[in-house]
């Protein structure tokens, strides 16, 4: 299994915090391909979204990552500073 984790306003645009996945997915765009299947909002805010923050057992990732059984995969959205 793989721990996802959505933060900031994917929580409420994708309606959960975390999840597990089967760990069927070789690298972060492969899981990526697989949730935009659950819908429009999963697109958005994943597969389209070309400033996706990532990362993978807490270290910056990218979308060929690879990951494996027991990874921690999160997601953010951009942030914005001022």
């Amino acid at each position: 299994m793989v721990n996802v984790l959505y933060f900031a306003s994917f929580r409420e645009m994708l309606g959960k915090a975390n999840e597990q996945i089967d760990a069927e997915h070789s690298t972060v765009e492969c899981l990526i391909e697989s949730l935009a299947t659950r819908g429009e909002n999963w697109q958005k805010a994943l597969l389209e979204n070309k400033n996706l923050q990532i990362a993978v057992n807490h270290d910056v990732a990218q979308r060929d990552t690879q990951i494996k059984s027991g990874d921690e995969v999160a997601f953010f959205p951009p942030v914005t500073g001022g």
